[in-house]
């Protein structure tokens, strides 16, 4: 769908987190086929051995587990030694749909685990190293949702926003040691994500807006392409941008 770059991540190592599915998947798979040293994370490890199997002969290592716990982060930096050239933080999870008036503590608390807590963390624990090599670049997902209020629900949408925020955040404190930060804002993509509707008031009042706005689906390849462009020398004078690969969706 999009054409690779031989050996544009040639000699760097890149972290990418939600690397046995979607997005995640297929921004590995581009890494690895562009000569980089990939460091692929997910929750189910069946996912990232049959990525080990599609990558065979690549430089791929994989590492099973929630990136929201110390021991899987301790893990991941393990695994990619004294360098870490980019990390792409691709994992995340729905809520549901459920408005501010139906969000329960559980939905919320996993929600910003997982969406926001997880990749503060991750981002943290590289920085050191990306600091000492006066280089680094950190891409995170952020959402459509992270631009609106209607494309999801109240946790996922808050924690896009916050995701977005802490993108900046990086950039603005970082950007003088020689760090970049970005973040890639999708619209609908073919993944595995679940995203049920528990909410009959949303359905109400999003349904409408979502069968009206929303342009064609993208595929996993096409915000490959995006995050793997940020994670480049390509993007070398961007920092701080949320840049949405959303089909045009948040011109509407």
């Amino acid at each position: 769908m999009t054409d690779t770059t031989a050996g544009r991540f040639t000699g760097r190592t890149i972290i990418v987190t939600g690397a046995g599915s979607g997005i995640g998947r297929a921004t590995a798979t581009r890494i690895a086929n562009e000569g980089g040293r990939v460091i692929g994370t997910d929750v189910v490890a069946e996912r990232l051995d049959a990525l080990r199997t599609e990558l065979d002969g690549l430089d791929l290592e994989t590492v099973v587990g929630d990136v929201t716990a110390p021991e899987t982060i301790a893990a991941i930096l393990a695994a990619a030694g004294d360098r870490v050239d980019g990390l792409a933080n691709v994992a995340g999870i729905m809520d549901a749909f459920l408005p501010p008036s139906e969000v329960d503590d559980a939905t919320w608390d996993r929600v910003f685990s997982v969406n926001v807590t997880g990749p503060m963390r991750l981002t943290r624990a590289v920085l050191p190293l990306m600091i000492a090599a006066g280089r680094g670049v950190v891409v995170n997902v952020a959402s459509e949702a992270a631009l609106r209020a209607s494309a999801a629900g109240a946790a996922y949408t808050a924690s896009k926003h916050a995701i977005a925020g802490f993108t900046k955040s990086v950039a603005f404190f970082h950007g003088p040691q020689g760090i970049r930060a970005n973040a890639v804002a999708p619209g609908a993509v073919a993944t595995n994500i679940e995203a049920p509707m528990r909410s009959e008031y949303a359905a109400g009042r999003v349904g409408p807006i979502m069968q009206t706005t929303i342009p064609p689906v993208a595929q996993p390849e096409q915000l490959a392409a995006a995050i793997t462009w940020l994670l480049s020398d390509d993007s070398a004078n961007v920092n701080g941008a949320v840049l949405p690969s959303d089909g045009g969706w948040s011109v509407v």
